[in-house]
């Protein structure tokens, strides 16, 4: 028995979609205010989370139903590490820390996976399709906002193992609709995709802190400099008198 799980989940997480994309952060990004301290922190997190991910569906690769979604081109473990040497330098492994809703979303995933190995396919689809959706959109805002160089910095939004991305997408999107699962494991995955939604939007209001005192202190710098110039002005017209 199989059912229509593209579908399900594509109309079962609107809802979630929309809001994640209204979160402060992610419009902010969206408008191309990337602030390079927020988004290294965002490059950590997601480290973290691919790795969690990419060893869980290596350990249920026997699995009958998480097995037909092993698609070892979608990997972004291998893409990140080079962006987070890209911003943290050699030493990167050193320097990096997971946040408190990383961590959550991590546990979680380690969770499924030991308990319920069938909602792995709710994150895999949440993260990966989302990838490659956006992913060039998103590569461009990052270069233009934080002045990258290509290849600089945005490994993570490039799949160079696919050649056709809408291709791809239809050929997953087809493989999740001839999963043999029924209609009640069905909705577990797309609460779970929706749950995975709501994970997300932890990480990136974790953000947004971030980058409102990071745009507060870049506007104060501003302002102070202005007015500090400000100042010099009037006193050379007053030597000047």
């Amino acid at each position: 028995m199989s059912v229509n799980l593209a579908t399900m989940l594509r109309e079962g997480t609107k809802k979630s979609h929309s809001m994640a994309e209204n979160v402060g952060f992610v419009k902010c990004f969206l408008k191309g205010v990337v602030e390079k301290e927020s988004y290294r922190k965002l490059v950590t997190n997601l480290y973290y989370v691919y790795s969690a991910m990419e060893e869980e569906m290596e350990k249920q690769r026997q699995h009958p139903l998480v097995s037909k979604m092993y698609f070892p081109e979608l990997n972004r473990k291998p893409s990140l590490e080079q962006d987070l040497f890209y911003y943290y330098g050699p030493n990167w492994r050193e320097e990096i820390s997971i946040s408190p809703a990383g961590k959550a979303y991590v546990e979680r995933i380690r969770e499924v996976s030991n308990n319920r190995p069938e909602l792995l396919i709710s994150h895999l689809y949440t993260r990966y399709l989302g990838d490659l959706s956006g992913g060039q959109i998103l590569k461009k805002i990052a270069k233009t906002a934080m002045k990258l160089e290509e290849g600089q910095g945005t490994s993570f939004y490039e799949f160079e193992a696919i050649a056709d991305e809408k291709a791809f997408k239809n050929k997953y999107r087809e493989t999740l609709d001839t999963l043999p699962i029924d209609e009640a494991t069905a909705q577990d995955i797309v609460d779970e995709a929706n749950a995975a939604f709501g994970m997300n939007m932890k990480l990136f209001n974790e953000l947004e802190g971030n980058l409102v005192k990071a745009i507060g202190t870049m506007l104060f710098n501003t302002l102070t400099r202005r007015r500090s110039r400000g100042n010099t002005d009037t006193e050379l017209a007053a030597a000047e008198n």
